[in-house]
């Protein structure tokens, strides 16, 4: 062990010595992308294999029955899994990511560079109404997390491999690199700096070619656009955006609130049986809402809407265009659901798929309601297509991730100017009810979404216990004014604080507020320590963060905050030493 140790560290050194941290960047960077690449490949087959062998030799006239139990059996091992095996919580891809480059300094449990593929694959292969990039995310991150600890990295390349494990995700996931380094910048990435381009370019690039070589080159969803824009169109483009976005707005609040039900209950038995309850009756009611859904999304954006009749009770009802425009409607409302329970029940997974689901089912039932009420004929495949770009927009904020992304796998780029308005009008829809996105309101709710604010992410790594200068000299409260003189005869310091036998803080004396008695020899003995403290109205603990500090500096006219724990006298924080560590920081930020 110790040789094992003593090789690891002579190779470190000689790392640091022989190849400068740019270059290892990029190395490390392309390393990442085929990592992420071999989890999505993984991630995509396990999904398949277990999806054939629960589908293999089953009469379709039980295929409900079967929907209503797989998910929750799917559900079931994930709980164990988690409970039992990994004894920690696996967390969900993205809002994973988020918090550990907001509180965690950038740090990802090792389980997960495992678990996520375990667990997702159990849930989505058995039918939870979710999908994969979320967690391909995570695995990567875990990945770029550990990999940067080893090599000691600091936090800001730490949190670029986090962004790399992103764009690889993405990229391989999606088999779309652009949109892959657009949804770093516009969802992950803290800060961008050409230093930081090239590494996302490589991990995006390496991790597609991986995806390429296992899983083929065709693009996600192969769609021939028939129809190109038509200009005179563009208000029916407008109404959709209108729609998209108050249809985001409906998932967010159903995503939320069924998220907070779930986290006021801790057992996650009783969490899976109801989830699970919910989850399998929805699905045996509506099938196609079973698993990814991107079977129904390539009928959508081929105009085929008999994936929501298929295996399903309501058959004899799809030639009934008020039955379908029905199904259409409840088909949305309980997508969001279904993908909201399979989260509450202890389901891994991610929000993409979902989001593309509804938005490919809005645009589809926008256009057909048009054509069958003698509105307008418009092309299904266009509107199916377009919606899906204003539910990602609208449900994930980020619509220029979901412009590029949606042009990459369908091959869609002739419609771009479409998917620029739906993506617009959906996004500004959606902010004018929800401030954050689905991955950010519980760290925002909680106070821990810095991701997009650099100033915030600083504060949050400076820890008070860090920057405390104990370089004070002390003095009992039944001291005299000559003790008191003589303590600041040897200080350094402008300050003297005033403590107990047991090191409890009684208050300080300011040098400057006893200057016109401190030479009157006469009052040496008389008067006393405990006559001329006082104590400071702002207290700072050890365990503060240093926003809160910082407010504190801010608000007051203090140089100088005692910290105190328990009432015990640690030292003193000052606004100088903040806000130098403070600029050390930013620096290292903001280096190319």
């Amino acid at each position: 062990m110790a040789v094992g140790s003593s090789l690891i560290r002579r190779f470190l050194i000689w790392r640091v010595k022989k190849i400068d941290d740019r270059k290892f960047m990029m190395f490390l960077s392309i390393i990442i992308g085929i990592l992420v690449g071999f989890a999505a490949v993984i991630i995509k087959n396990l999904v398949i294999i277990i999806q054939d062998l629960l589908r293999n030799d089953v009469d379709t006239q039980y295929h409900n029955y079967l929907y209503f139990a797989y998910p929750a059996i799917g559900i079931l091992l994930v709980v164990l899994f988690t409970r039992y095996i990994v004894k920690k919580p696996v967390g969900h891809g993205i809002p994973t990511t988020l918090y550990a480059i907001s509180q965690n300094n950038a740090k990802i449990k090792r389980h997960n560079m495992f678990s996520s593929i375990v667990t997702s694959a159990l849930t989505v292969g058995f039918g939870g109404s979710v999908g994969l990039e979320g967690p391909t995310v995570a695995t990567g991150a875990a990945w770029g997390s550990n990999i940067g600890r080893f090599f000691h990295l600091n936090y800001r390349q730490v949190v670029l491999l986090l962004a790399c494990a992103g764009a690889g995700a993405m990229s391989a996931i999606f088999k779309a690199p652009i949109a892959a380094i657009v949804f770093v910048l516009e969802v992950i990435m803290l800060d961008l700096t050409m230093a930081s381009l090239l590494p996302l370019l490589f991990a995006s690039v390496s991790a597609a070619i991986t995806s390429y070589l296992f899983l083929g080159m065709d693009v996600l969803y192969p769609i021939e656009i028939t129809e190109k824009f038509n200009i005179g169109e563009i208000h029916y483009y407008i109404l959709l955006g209108i729609l998209s976005g108050l249809v985001s707005v409906y998932f967010t609040r159903v995503y939320k609130f069924v998220q907070d039900w779930f986290d006021t209950h801790k057992n996650s038995f009783y969490k899976w049986i109801i989830g699970a309850s919910a989850l399998g009756l929805i699905v045996f009611l509506f099938p196609s809402l079973y698993g990814e859904g991107y079977e129904a999304i390539n009928d959508c954006l081929h105009g085929n809407n008999h994936y929501l009749f298929n295996n399903s009770l309501f058959y004899e009802l799809q030639d009934n265009f008020i039955w379908v425009f029905v199904i259409f409607i409840l088909v949305i409302f309980f997508k969001a659901i279904a993908t909201s329970v399979t989260f509450g029940a202890g389901g891994v997974g991610g929000i993409f798929a979902p989001t593309l689901f509804i938005g490919a089912n809005t645009g589809l039932m926008f256009a057909q309601a048009a054509h069958y009420l003698g509105i307008k004929d418009l092309s299904y495949s266009n509107f199916a297509l377009v919606g899906m770009v204003g539910l990602i927009a609208g449900v994930l904020h980020a619509p220029l991730t979901a412009i590029f992304l949606i042009a990459e796998i369908t091959g869609g780029y002739g419609l771009i100017m479409p998917l620029m308005i739906v993506a617009s009008v959906s996004f500004a829809i959606t902010r004018l009810f929800e401030k954050y996105s689905v991955y950010t309101y519980q760290l925002a709710r909680r106070g821990e979404l810095f991701t997009h604010n650099k100033d915030q992410v600083v504060l949050s790594i400076l820890k008070v216990k860090k920057l405390v200068e104990t370089n004070f000299l002390t003095i009992s409260e039944d001291a005299t004014l000559g003790d008191l003189v003589k303590v600041i005869a040897k200080s350094t310091r402008n300050i003297v604080p005033v403590i107990d036998e047991e090191n409890n803080f009684l208050g300080r004396v300011f040098i400057n507020e006893i200057r016109d008695i401190m030479f009157k020899r006469e009052l040496y003995d008389s008067v006393k320590v405990n006559e001329l403290m006082l104590m400071p109205s702002i207290l700072v603990s050890p365990d503060e963060s240093m926003e809160d500090v910082a407010k504190k500096f801010q608000f007051s006219e203090h140089y100088n905050l005692p910290v105190v724990e328990n009432g015990r006298y640690i030292g003193f924080v000052s606004r100088a030493n903040v806000f130098s560590a403070y600029r050390n920081l930013l620096k290292k930020f903001s280096q190319e």
